[in-house]
């Protein structure tokens, strides 16, 4: 019975394509609603979105402390009272002093209707009477509106860049119905990430961008061994049903993605747990897109393929040779 991975069946036989309108209608309306969530209110920069600092724009703030160690914990509550909105804080060590000194950076909002120079002196005195008079400040920058804006949308053309990049790479390894089956798979990955995102009212930042943009790359890794496993069989199957061909790729390839995906999602859930409040956000949001990853490669990218219909190459598939030894 060891290895407990000796429990999972080595071959399954479950009929997804049977599933399929069913699993597409609940897609459908769950994008619809995740694009309800993420655009309603249309109120500029970021919608229904939670944005964060790096959307809004804010003011960056780096001090240091001796002779002991910033406590971000109690900074950070002290900030929150000031009603700066969402607070960040992130400690780090310098070349120059990496043991004299203690170094931290925080970033907030201003409020609506504030002077800046004066919540930056209220910011100031907060973090002094925490940390003594022995605190020093180094750095202020104020992120503008214009700059955060620019931000925001080089994020969603990187976003909107990476998914045609996707198509075109499917495209040109496989054929075209497989890179539209890809290229929805994503979109549909994306939205409801969006839409999560909205609707827990997580903070919409770059770190959030990046989560994305890595969940597009699992998503299509994930859809590309499902893909390959298809193609192989219509060339070692040429007359078997189509559906017949995915159900039996999709589970000759089961066992693989769930070994893959849940050793990710372990590791995630104990960065979730122990990484802070600055990781966890993070952290959820690439454990829901794994798991809807996975998802869109079995009921979204290979019933648009079903949808589509492929072209069956008259090329036989070619058995692998058995390794042989020299002596």
């Amino acid at each position: 019975m060891w290895p407990l991975i000796k429990l999972l069946p080595s071959q399954t036989n479950f009929r997804f394509v049977a599933f399929a309108k069913w699993a597409g209608a609940l897609s459908v309306l769950a994008a619809i609603a995740s694009l309800f969530f993420t655009i309603y209110p249309a109120t500029p920069p970021c919608g229904g979105l939670n944005c964060g600092i790096d959307f809004r724009g804010g003011t960056v703030l780096e001090f240091s402390t001796a002779p002991k160690p910033v406590d971000l914990g109690q900074a950070r509550e002290a900030l929150s009272g000031l009603g700066l909105g969402d607070v960040q804080m992130q400690a780090f060590a310098t070349e120059q002093d990496p043991q004299a000194r203690f170094n931290a950076m925080t970033r907030f909002e201003t409020p609506r209707g504030g002077n800046p120079a004066q919540t930056v002196q209220q910011v100031r005195q907060a973090i002094t009477a925490i940390h003594g008079p022995a605190t020093t400040f180094s750095r202020t920058e104020v992120v503008g509106p214009k700059v955060s804006g620019e931000l925001f949308r080089g994020g969603l053309m990187a976003l909107g860049l990476a998914i045609a990049l996707m198509l075109v790479y499917i495209w040109f390894r496989f054929e075209l119905q497989f890179g539209l089956g890809a290229v929805v798979g994503l979109f549909h990955d994306v939205i409801l990430t969006f839409g999560v995102i909205a609707v827990t009212r997580m903070e919409f930042s770059l770190t959030t961008i990046a989560a994305i943009l890595t969940i597009i790359g699992y998503s299509m890794n994930d859809t590309v061994v499902v893909f390959d496993r298809i193609r192989e069989n219509l060339r070692k199957y040429k007359k078997m049903p189509l559906r017949d061909v995915i159900d039996l790729s999709v589970n000759e390839t089961l066992s693989r993605t769930i070994i893959t995906g849940l050793t990710a999602i372990l590791a995630l859930a104990g960065l979730a747990v122990f990484g802070g409040e600055a990781l966890f956000g993070f952290s959820v949001i690439m454990i829901f897109g794994i798991v809807i990853g996975t998802y869109s490669s079995i009921y979204v990218a290979a019933p648009v393929i079903l949808l589509w219909g492929v072209k069956r190459g008259e090329e036989e598939a070619v058995p692998l040779k058995p390794a042989t030894t020299t002596r």
